[in-house]
């Protein structure tokens, strides 16, 4: 290497390590500046360790409102059980009969919409011989097939109610149950309740802060729980063979939509 090109090597080789060093400085600096702001944080939250939380001194009260409200939607199931030696003969017998119940709902008025099969089942009937001589061991053995298919139906005319049950049965249906009385649209009943149990719980919430001598602030929790009982009557006629009464009555008494509301108030 001449002397020329060795000058020449060597002033890439300061440029080289001063650009190096430059770059080294900068990235000293903005570490430093991190470092310097990540423990100015940490002094700021040291200022609060051992200290309580603010705490804001608050009452809870309740309020409860009851609206009382004649049903306007009955739901009860009919259902079709049938026994027989072969599965297909069953199941021909319990359709036959579940479609005449189906055709006698239909002519009074019931829509698709409103009927739903809820439960359909095959199943094997067995009994227990004891023993004999045909068998010494004792034998379960196979007699025949249940089949069984219930229909849940909404009854929308109330007064219809025990004219439907009363035809149905005759029509096919050998076990009734699960009679429900509720509301179709229950949203406007519900705000009425809660209306009512907002206003009570208020009055409650006043008449503590008068006798507390303190002054109700803004509202900072509240929450809400309705509760809606169902009348039902379980299986209240089995058997087709039982006589119906000349006249069925269906009373269906009135629904209680109740609701229960939690307020808390800040105080001071």
């Amino acid at each position: 290497m001449d002397n020329q090109n060795f000058s020449d090597f060597k002033e890439k080789n300061k440029k080289l390590i001063s650009s190096f060093l430059i770059i080294l400085e900068i990235f000293l600096i903005v570490l430093i500046i991190l470092n310097s702001v990540n423990i100015f944080n940490k002094i700021k939250e040291g200022k609060y360790i051992g200290q309580e939380i603010e705490t804001k001194n608050t009452i809870t009260v309740s309020g409860k409102g009851e609206i009382y409200v004649k049903p306007d939607i009955s739901l009860t199931t009919f259902s079709v059980i049938t026994e027989a030696k072969t599965v297909n003969e069953a199941l021909q017998n319990n359709t036959k009969k579940m479609n005449s119940v189906i055709s006698f709902l239909k002519e009074q008025g019931i829509e698709d919409k409103d009927l739903k099969t809820i439960n359909f089942n095959i199943s094997p009937r067995y009994e227990w011989y004891e023993k004999s001589d045909i068998y010494p061991e004792g034998k379960r053995v196979l007699v025949g097939y249940e089949v069984s298919q219930s229909l849940q139906v909404k009854i929308r005319d109330m007064e219809k109610i025990g004219t439907i049950i009363e035809g149905a049965t005759k029509a096919g249906a050998n076990n009734v149950g699960d009679l429900q009385f509720t509301i179709d649209d229950q949203k406007e009943l519900i705000k009425q309740a809660r209306e009512q149990a907002i206003i009570e719980a208020k009055k409650e919430a006043q008449a503590i802060a008068s006798s507390l001598g303190v002054s109700l602030k803004r509202i900072v929790g509240f929450n809400e729980n309705n509760i809606m009982p169902q009348m039902y009557t379980k299986n209240f006629y089995q058997e087709a063979s039982l006589a119906m009464p000349s006249a069925l009555q269906i009373q269906t008494g009135e629904n209680k939509i109740e609701m229960t509301v939690n307020i808390t108030y800040e105080i001071e």
